[in-house]
């Protein structure tokens, strides 16, 4: 820190300077001589033109070679002439490609490690420089040595490399130079990138080797840097008194002084040195702030300068002067105007003038205490805010022009208002702006007046010069000795602190601090040598009754965040651009990737172990009992990282059906990017994470999906984020108005409850400073000013916390003495540590967490703790642990057995490796580490000791880092609500204290309640301090209340508050089960899979038990009896208190004009700026969201970021579409949420790979006959209908027929049962499909170009229609070899069909049709996979008004699309056509073979009408050992055997079984068949589908097929499987009025009416109101039918569904047609539906009916009615009323049906 050579010169330095002057002032035109002290402490600032300046200009290049003369003319050369067809323009390389620096600012340019961009000056291009890459090796450093000698360069352009001769670079970049090629001449700028990643001229590159010149470049440079941070280079001048000089010109060639350019150049930024914008001593800093602290004569302190304006040359002993440029930077920033107010052209709204920034500045340095730090946010806020008000008129109005109403403060008017504002503080400020022509004169007026001991009281000197014609200059010297020590610290980064403190303390220079602490206490530590070690009780067996364990399971909050994470998987999934396709995979795995601690690794894999996931996700064996296993899915982001995660890439590529989950907690430790150019060494760890997630691989890999999880995210909210803001996942809110939304009885203690505890005055805060301490170490900051501020505080608390020791100890006579050498809050952590332990009979205590980030004074803490501990003989009584992130957890082994005999672990190798495992465990915990990286605390946690922590660095997420060790979830029972005050609903990423606007699912509620104000909780939370022998004393700080002793209360009050469990943090291991626990745990994951439970376990599963606070199931401390004697029973549901410095206390507990905590104003992370000072303020009332959204807008990556490279102009594609973001608050169970998601995806994807099958029971008769069409005769048709789906229709009677239990209609659905079943290798899938091997078949993804379909219309005539029908097929280029046209793209005349003779094992020679409606997305009509890759022709049936939404989603299928009339008709219409086009087809293809020569007869007849749900089909093995196994088999199995079948041209039609648990074991049967048919055509060309049935067509079809003596035949040793599908179909029906669209509720008795009344139209086809109503009213119809199943109702010719109550007889009246013997019966009804000529009075005379009972004629229209009646003579037998016409409720133009009723007389 300090400089050996302050206020001396050296005899080297002094000469040369001497003999500089000498001849240059020979060499002047002036008689005055530059004066040499001059030159060696004050380069004078540049002076204006009629002063006679000395400086060059930017363009001067008179940096000759060295070994040539000034006079002597330039060395002749010859460049080498281009290679023909080079490209020779001046600014392009010879390859055509730019080179200019005003082109390629903005492009991204790769840079190789090692290699560094420079400018190089071209003498044909005089105002730009050239882009190229060279070695740095090559190039010197800041003081011009150690250069290299020769070249290495690359060329930008066009990305040529290895250049090793610079004249050869030359000629390369066409720099066509006349003089020999140096690169010491033409390479001239170091090149960097700006805060907007603008690549802009940094400072000359310092070729000289004269180090005062090099110094003064890069000195101006930096001073004069734009740039929003400051000190990314130091450099510490220091200052003696000179006066003001000239120098009339440059001084001559040879010994020519050096004055640096004038131009406001900028360095690049230093990732690994820069400290952000927030930092405390930076905030207040301009190119110039100079910060003095000189008070005496032998004590020079650092001074640090900010100002605005050029800072002269500053030259001599560069140690105690600090130049910093962030003053500035806030001064150019707050005069940038957004570009919101720039399109609106001219108007009056203008940014603040330099004068009244000045101006502001002064008053804020004025309101400043004398112990307060500047900082640079404050003053941007105040700029904003003067700004604002100054233009609110203007704003709201829109920009309309007006005058302004207040006037402009001018030059002239600025020194007196200042030193007018300056004159209330007395010296503190001091303004020095009269007959001040210069900054270097202020300077120097300064400096004269600190040497003399005027300044003894000022902490802050401005500088303002005024000088007419001349931009206002300002200048602030920081003087006060606190301020320029935390301004001084404030420019290390926090890895540069850390070396500073370690240099500290290697070198010795601590020692004196050290020797002088101890020579205070010098009487206390005597007393110690004295002191005589009483034997210390062993530590016995006894048990504690207050201590026991309980099964935690996933908290509430835990599985809600969990399934908000599936379901944000699932909507990138679900969104159309496929970059996540959930169904192609079938298993999960995964890496949790963790920051470099070995504790939160060791934390990560145990809760990893105690979840289940591994066991859940088939990772691990149930039974496999080795921890190690969980350790391959944890990796530490060190060095190792890289084999794990390339292992996990490769994987990756090879197992595409694995879906791998990178897992990246607390992912805001590492954002750095991975250019090792930004990196030192000793920083070879940063960057990992992005060398590893954001490399090309990770991201192209469509299986690899990342969760980024965190509870800082804000640096990860940046302008060029690669996360989506529809891709985060905030932490829901627990509470809303008190009201537990999740009921997990819990409340989280955070930072905002915290801020709250400071605002109840009634009792001691939770959070506190401590005044004594900050007293001491304000006095040693003083005697020491060159140690480090961290140094001293540290071993100010060391000497404290041992000096407590003596005297809780009460081993030391005197005791009372010691307490003036420590503070109260001290004696009370170290009384409380002590006592706790010895009340309790199992020696259960309190931990103290001390943190201290260097990792060299964490050690050295440890030692002096560890050594007095000895000497007190307290080895046994509580444990000192040095909690390094690099080193595993080490602990005494008595305290090991302690926590062994607690837990009844076995295992004789068990050490605990978490702090968790520390429950209950008396102790002192140094927690060391630049930052914590995640660790998780117990719930004995008493103390948080912050005191030490570095102010410096005031981001947002170092604050609640700090802070967040101290987050607690405490049980809600236990703590009294209350309503929070003002400022606490917003900090950190506490989501209880935001607007549940982000709880998606959880909406509507308000703002969380903070759990408990201060007194409620030293009221109901008492501890040990209640039993401690010193009580606060009054003489404590002023923060520090009375009430610092708890009260004791009744134990009926403690037994209430001591019952209820704490939540959150787990105990890790189980107690042996009380007589109570008798029931095992409750398991949170599926039931197969085992879980840690609390009972005794054998040595080797006891290490299995462990779980996290935050764990999907974890073991938990309880207090289980009101005793008083285990103070940890009584303090497990208290939050810790926490200890903070004093500047920070101030920091966190002020609020901001938003009512918001103070802090929530600085920049989020170190690694982000800030991207305009015109940003408004954080709302109290903004959500997690909204935040994120705000820090999108208005924070931008700094270039070491690894979301920096991330930047695409004009495009909105940014953001990686697998990458998602978890945030919540610190320690509230995030970790038990991302593993309890990783359970409940995989789960998802065995879901996705299952399907609800109907699994109903099919009822047939035993047979077994083989087959043989033959045999097939003699096997009597099964008339019963057995499918389920079909259980609210009639039956139909058959002899012998069995009355069936009657079923109610409303269960016939409940009844249907299903199955879950995985999906086979052979099933049918929907579009939601896309596995590699069938995007051809199926033709729709982006990777592949749509198949050309073209649509071809196709006519034929049926008479039935009585017209022609036109169809349309719609054939993909692909699929046009399967018809026949006229001509290549001509008339399509037929579908190709082949030979019965043909055979082919990869070819299905069965058209196969599948009529749907309503599927497009769900419809099961991928068949690849169940046609295991076999050759076939699938046509799907579509209605014309859904035809381009099939198309849509099914580009390279065939489809046959109906015609217009047929949009309302259901699927009998569908089978109508397509039996009769298939059959029309035939007799074209004979035709067609006829017309080639070949027989007519030998065209394959069949066809296959399946339905768009079966999925799946399998077959039964008959010839297993033990008895028939059904196993799944494709469809193209199933049809094959089906098409090989001999004599299958006998039968009319085929289908197979449906399946169902039970096994069927009958090879064959005759009867009902239904959704999967082989029809015949040809045999059945007689017998159409009823082209206008909606319901039961196939049961109708079937009968009337059977009775046309054809043969059914069933194969039950196949089976389809049916999914259960509740979209569309043709089973959907709508019944809606005419009057309205909308679906209304019409009972089925308005579905008919009387003809020629006035009714209700309905707008629905008058069939489908036929079919219901007769469903509906039946037994209103057939009064005599109800539940009369010996007399059925006679139906002719069709099927028609009655009512489940009603039996239906169906007997044909075709001649020579199969019926059932209805001799003797008597039938309770007739039904004659469209009765045709068959139908005759003679036939029906054959039939008997009962008296009463009810005939029922239907005709197309009431003439066809009577005439049907007239030509039966059914008046006869029948008596007709008029009443007894009815119609179906449609209007005339629909078309309504007809029917009339009668009685039989």
């Amino acid at each position: 820190m300090g400089n050996s050579y302050a206020g001396q010169l050296r005899t080297t330095r002094f000469e040369e300077v001497l003999h500089n002057s000498i001849e240059a002032s020979l060499r002047s035109n002036t008689v005055v001589p530059r004066p040499v002290f001059s030159q060696l402490y004050l380069e004078s600032e540049q002076l204006l033109a009629h002063d006679g300046g000395f400086s060059r200009t930017e363009n001067d290049d008179e940096d000759d070679e060295d070994g040539s003369e000034s006079n002597s003319p330039p060395i002749p050369y010859q460049m080498k002439p281009p290679p023909e067809g080079c490209c020779t323009t001046d600014g392009l390389c010879q390859a055509g490609r730019d080179l200019r620096l005003s082109s390629l600012a903005s492009d991204p340019l790769d840079v190789p490690p090692g290699f560094m961009l420079v400018g190089v000056k071209s003498p044909f291009l005089p105002e730009n420089l050239l882009v190229c890459a060279v070695d740095r090796r090559f190039l010197p450093d800041e003081r011009g040595h150690n250069a290299l000698l020769g070249f290495s360069g690359n060329c930008v352009g066009c990305g040529e490399k290895g250049f090793r001769y610079f004249t050869e670079f030359s000629n390369h970049i066409n720099l066509k130079l006349s003089t020999q090629p140096k690169k010491q001449k033409h390479l001239k700028y170091h090149l960097y990138r700006n805060n907007q990643g603008v690549l802009v001229k940094g400072a000359p590159i310092c070729w000289r080797g004269y180090g005062r010149r090099c110094l003064h470049v890069l000195m101006h440079t930096y001073l004069a840097t734009k740039l929003v941070l400051s000190s990314d280079i130091l450099y510490d001048v220091h200052f003696y008194p000179a006066g003001t000089h000239t120098n009339s010109g440059p001084p001559k060639k040879r010994h020519k002084g050096w004055s640096p350019e004038s131009s406001a150049n900028s360095l690049p930024e230093s990732t690994g040195k820069t400290p952000p914008s927030s930092s405390v001593l930076t905030t207040l800093s301009v190119p110039s702030v100079i910060t003095t602290g000189a008070r005496s004569g032998r004590d020079i302190y650092r001074q640090k300068t900010c100002g605005h304006g050029p800072l002269p040359q500053l030259t001599g002993n560069v140690s105690e002067v600090l130049v910093s440029s962030l003053l500035q930077s806030c001064y150019l920033s707050s005069q940038t105007l957004p570009r919101v107010y720039q399109h609106y052209g001219p108007s009056p709204i203008q940014p603040l003038s330099t004068e009244m920034q000045i101006l502001l500045t002064v008053y804020y340095l004025v309101q400043l205490g004398p112990d307060q730090v500047p900082l640079i946010e404050d003053l941007e806020q105040i700029f904003m805010r003067s700004w604002r008000e100054s233009h609110l008129s203007e704003i709201r109005q829109y920009q309309q022009p007006q005058t302004p109403s207040h006037q402009p403060l001018t030059p002239s008017q600025l020194p007196w208002l200042a030193q007018l504002a300056a004159s209330s503080c007395g010296e503190g400020v001091v303004v020095l702006g009269e007959h001040i022509g210069s900054l270097a004169q202020g300077i120097q007026q300064t400096f004269s007046r600190l040497m003399e001991g005027r300044l003894d009281n000022t902490n802050y000197v401005v500088i303002i010069v005024t000088v007419p014609g001349q931009e206002t200059q300002c200048c602030v010297v920081v003087t006060g000795k606190h301020q320029c020590r935390a301004l001084a610290e404030s420019m290390f980064s926090p890895n540069e602190g850390l070396k500073e403190i370690n240099h500290q303390l290697s070198t010795g220079v601590a020692q004196e601090l050290i020797h002088y602490c101890n020579s205070l206490g010098q009487g206390v530590y005597d007393c110690l040598k004295c002191v005589k070690l009483r034997p210390e009780q062993s530590l016995c067996a006894c048990m504690c009754t207050e201590y026991s364990v309980e099964w935690r399971e996933v908290r509430p909050i835990q599985l809600a965040v969990a399934r908000k994470l599936l379901s944000h998987v699932c909507a990138i999934a679900d969104s159309s651009t496929q970059n996540l396709d959930l169904g192609s995979f079938d298993r999960v795995s995964f890496l949790i990737l963790v920051p470099p601690s070995e504790v939160t690794f060791q934390q990560t894999v145990r809760h990893l172990w105690s979840s289940g996931v591994l066991q859940e996700l088939g990772s691990l064996d149930q039974d496999c009992v080795s921890q190690r296993e969980a350790e391959r899915y944890v990796v530490k982001m060190d060095q190792c990282a890289h084999a794990r995660i390339d292992s996990l890439i490769q994987e990756a590529y090879s197992n595409s059906y694995t879906l791998y989950i990178l897992v990246h907690d607390h992912a805001h430790c590492d954002i750095n990017r991975s250019h090792r150019l930004f990196f030192s060494d000793s920083d070879s760890g940063l960057g990992l994470v992005d060398q590893l997630l954001n490399s090309r691989q990770v991201r192209d890999a469509p299986n690899i999906l990342i969760l980024h999880v965190t509870s800082f995210p804000f640096a990860l909210q940046t302008q060029y984020t690669r996360i989506s803001p529809y891709n985060e996942i905030h932490w829901p809110s627990a509470f809303s108005n008190d009201v537990d939304l999740y009921h997990e009885r819990t409340r989280y203690f955070g930072v905002s409850e915290l801020l709250e505890s400071t605002r109840s005055g009634s009792s001691l805060p939770l959070m506190r400073y401590d005044s004594s301490f900050e007293s001491m170490a304000s006095a040693l900051e003083e005697r020491f000013p060159k140690l480090h501020s961290a140094v001293i505080r540290t071993t100010v608390l060391i000497q404290h916390y041992c000096v407590a020791l003596m005297a809780a100890s009460g081993r030391i006579n005197g005791s009372q003495n010691l307490h003036k050498h420590s503070s109260v809050e001290t004696l009370e952590i170290v009384q409380s540590l002590l006592n706790a332990a010895q009340l309790c009979p199992a020696h259960h205590g309190h931990m103290v967490l001390l943190r201290i980030p260097s990792l060299a004074l964490a050690a050295w803490a440890h030692r002096r703790l560890s050594r007095v501990r000895r000497q007190l003989g307290l080895e046994e009584s509580f444990e000192i642990i040095l909690g390094n992130p690099n080193q595993a957890l080490n602990i005494g082994q008595s305290f090991t057995d302690q926590i062994k005999t607690w837990l009844k672990i076995q295992d004789a190798d068990w050490v605990p490796q978490s702090y968790l495992e520390l429950e209950a465990l008396p102790c002192i915990l140094i927690l060391s580490g630049a930052e914590p990286l995640g660790e998780s605390l117990p719930r004995s946690l008493k103390y948080c000791d912050l005191r030490v922590i570095n102010c410096s660095y005031l981001q947002r997420t170092t604050l609640e880092q700090e802070l967040g060790l101290a987050a607690y979830l405490v049980r809600a029972e236990s703590r009294p609500p209350h309503n929070p005050g003002p400022g606490s609903d917003l900090l950190e990423s506490d989501a209880e204290k935001l607007s549940s606007t982000d709880n998606e699912e959880e909406e509507g509620q308000e703002n969380g309640d903070s759990p408990l104000s201060s007194s409620q909780q030293l009221q109901s939370c008492p501890d040990s301090g209640a039993l401690d022998p010193f009580p606060a004393q009054s003489t404590a700080s002023p923060n520090v209340q009375k009430g610092t002793m708890d009260t004791i209360q009744n134990p009926s009050q403690l037994q209430t508050q001591l019952q209820p469990q704490p939540p959150s943090q787990s105990f890790p291991y189980p107690q042996p089960p009380l007589h109570h626990q008798t029931q095992p745990p409750v398991q949170s994951y599926s039931q197969t899979n085992s879980y840690p439970q609390p009972q005794p376990l054998p040595p080797a599963q006891s290490h299995r038990q462990h779980s996290k606070s935050t764990s999907s199931g974890s073991l938990s401390p309880r207090a289980s009896s009101p005793h008083l004697s285990c103070s940890w029973a009584r303090g497990v549901s208290r939050p810790p208190s926490v200890l903070l410095p004093r500047a920070l206390y101030e920091i966190i507990t002020a609020s901001d004009s938003s009512g918001l905590p103070r802090c929530t104003s600085f920049l989020p992370h170190m690694s982000v700026a800030w991207a305009s000072s015109f940003r408004p303020l954080l709302s109290k009332m903004m959500t997690c969201t909204e935040q994120s959204l705000y820090y999108r807008q208005w924070t931008i990556p700094r270039s070491y970021h690894m979301d920096s490279s991330n930047r695409t102009e004009g495009r909105s594609d940014n953001f990686h579409p697998r990458r998602l973001l978890l945030s919540g608050p610190p320690q509230v169970g995030k970790t038990g949420a991302y593993l309890h998601f990783l359970g409940i995806l995989s789960r998802m994807l065995i879901r996705l790979m299952e399907v609800d099958i109907y699994d109903e029971e099919d009822i047939n008769y035993n047979s077994d006959l083989q087959y043989s069409p033959y045999i097939m005769k003699t096997i009597p048709f099964d008339y019963t209908i057995h499918d389920p789906k079909y259980d609210d229709i009639s039956s139909v009677y058959s002899p012998g027929y069995k009355s069936r239990t009657p079923v109610r209609q409303e269960d016939v659905y409940l009844r249907r049962r299903t199955s879950r079943i995985k999906l086979s290798k052979y099933a049918a899938y929907n579009t939601y499909h896309h596995c590699e091997q069938c995007h051809q078949y199926l033709g729709f993804n982006p990777r592949y170009q749509m198949y050309e379909s073209t649509l071809h219309a196709f006519t034929f005539t049926h008479l039935l229609l009585g017209e022609e029908i036109q169809l349309y097929f719609i054939i993909p280029k692909s699929k046009e070899h399967y018809f026949s046209f006229s001509q290549p793209g001509g008339q399509l005349e037929s579908m190709r069909l082949p030979l019965t003779s043909d055979w082919s094992p990869d070819c299905i020679k069965s058209p196969i049709f599948t009529p749907t409606t309503g599927r497009h997305e769900h419809g099961l009509f991928n068949l690849y996979h169940a046609m295991d890759g076999a050759s076939h022709l699938h046509i799907l049936v579509v209605k014309e008004y859904e035809m381009a939404v099939y198309k849509k989603y099914w580009p390279n299928h065939i489809m046959l699309v109906l015609p217009t009339v047929f949009n309302g008709a259901g699927i009998g219409a569908a089978h109508f056509l397509i039996k009769e086009l298939s059959y029309h087809n035939l007799e074209l293809e004979r035709s067609r073979r006829v017309e080639g020569g070949g027989p007519a007869g030998d065209v394959w007849p069949f066809i296959i009408l399946a339905d768009d749900s079966c999925v799946m089909w399998n077959a039964v093995d008959l010839d297993a050992r033990n008895g028939p196994v059904e196993h799944a088999v494709s469809l193209k199995q199933v049809l094959q055997h089906m098409e090989a079948c001999p004599d299958l041209a006998h039968y009319g039609l085929c289908g197979i079984r449906k399946w169902s648990s039970n096994k069927q074991r009958e090879p064959f049967s005759r009867g009902h068949l239904h959704d999967f048919l082989l029809l015949n055509v040809d045999r059945s060309q007689n017998i159409q589908y009823d082209q206008n049935r909606f319901t039961c067509h196939d049961v109708d079809f079937t009968l009337r097929l059977h009775s046309a003596g054809l043969l059914i035949c069933r194969f039950n040793s196949f089976s389809v499987m049916k999914k259960q599908i509740a979209i569309g179909g043709y089973r959907t029906f709508i019944i809606k009025t005419k009057m309205t669209d909308v679906p209304t509720s019409v009972g089925p008795s308005q579905y008919v009416c009387a003809p020629d009344s006035k009714h209700l139209f309905l707008a629905t086809p008058a069939q489908l109101l036929l079919e219901k109503y007769l469903q509906h009213t039946s037994q209103k119809l057939f009064p005599l039918s109800t539940k009369n199943y010996t007399h059925p109702v006679l139906s002719v010719d069709c099927y028609l569904n009655l009512g489940h109550e009603v039996t239906v007889c169906f007997v044909s009246s075709r001649p020579h047609s199969v019926n059932i013997s209805t001799t003797g019966l008597l039938f309770s009804g007739l039904l004659l539906c469209f009765a045709d000529s068959f139908v005759t009075p003679g036939f029906l005379k054959k039939f008997s009916f009962l008296k009463g009972a009810t005939l029922c004629v239907i005709s197309a229209d009431r003439s066809s009615l009577r005439q049907t009646v007239g030509r039966l003579e059914l008046e006869e037998e029948w008596r007709f009323r008029l009443s007894d016409e009815f119609q179906t409720a449609n209007a005339k133009e629909d078309r309504p049906l007809f029917f009339l009723t009668g009685k039989h007389i």
